[in-house]
């Protein structure tokens, strides 16, 4: 048995709910590599994957109820603090924030199938006005399936995975080191790829106020707002037309094309 399977078995329980714990609290710590390897040891017998299941249900609970808690007190805040730290495009999370408006808590079901978008579901829930214990009762029902899925996996091909593990044995620290360098080129390319995403929105962009000024000086601007029904706290903007983003392909019509057109979002 390798050392880090031995470390595994050893502190499988406490690793499974802190990992678990700090990847649904923002951290970039993809968990399905250690799910996958519990359920293969639990088919050898060395883990107990009720248990597996349980300890990652708990931590999921706990970190998604601290971020429900916060969206609830701190709503629109939290959002644009995920939305910074988050690697994925902020378009990623405005296709989450479409999945509520269009499907509700019953979104929480596979949300956690989704990498970098778990945290976000969390406060997403409480703006959209969810009460406590419908939002556990589909959270932890969501979290049952993710944690199970990929511990399933791991017990139905624990054979395939063991001759990886062996095969990483006999590679030693260099595997290791393999395995940080391709983290780190993964971190870094969401970066970039993030970067490049924002920056493309700043090229054409303009402020509220510059938007004001020109609407005072009487220039014709037709103004889409595209934000989603979970924007309440916004005032609606006087002539302006409203269309979901994901329902611009089939209501561009109702879009003038005598005059410029600016898109408002949050």
């Amino acid at each position: 048995m390798s050392p880090l399977i031995a470390f595994v078995v050893r502190h499988g329980y406490l690793l499974v709910f802190f990992w678990i714990l700090a990847e649904q609290g923002a951290l970039p710590l993809p968990s399905i590599p250690l799910l996958l390897a519990c359920g293969a040891l639990a088919r050898a017998g060395r883990l107990n994957p009720l248990l597996v299941v349980a300890c990652g249900v708990a931590a999921s609970l706990i970190a998604d109820t601290v971020w429900f808690q916060l969206g609830r007190r701190r709503g629109p805040k939290v959002l644009r603090f995920l939305c910074r730290v988050a690697l994925e495009p902020d378009s990623c999370v405005r296709r989450t924030q479409n999945a509520f408006v269009k499907y509700g808590l019953r979104s929480l079901l596979v949300s956690k199938f989704v990498p970098g978008l778990n945290a976000v579901a969390a406060p997403l829930a409480a703006s959209s006005g969810a009460g406590l214990r419908r939002f556990l009762a589909f959270d932890a029902a969501g979290a049952f399936l993710w944690v199970a899925s990929y511990t399933g996996l791991g017990y139905l091909f624990a054979g395939q995975i063991e001759t990886v593990e062996a095969r990483a044995a006999q590679m030693g620290s260099g595997l290791v080191a393999l395995i940080l360098a391709l983290f780190a080129g993964w971190i870094s390319w969401k970066f970039v790829q993030r970067r490049r995403f924002l920056q493309r929105l700043f090229i054409a962009r303009i402020t509220a106020q510059e938007l004001r000024n020109r609407l005072d000086a009487g220039e014709e601007v037709m103004i889409v707002d595209l934000r989603t029904a979970l924007d309440t706290t916004a005032a609606s903007i006087p002539g302006a037309i409203r269309i979901a983003m994901e329902d611009l392909p089939s209501r561009h019509r109702e879009i003038p094309r005598d005059r410029e057109i600016v898109l408002f979002c949050s």
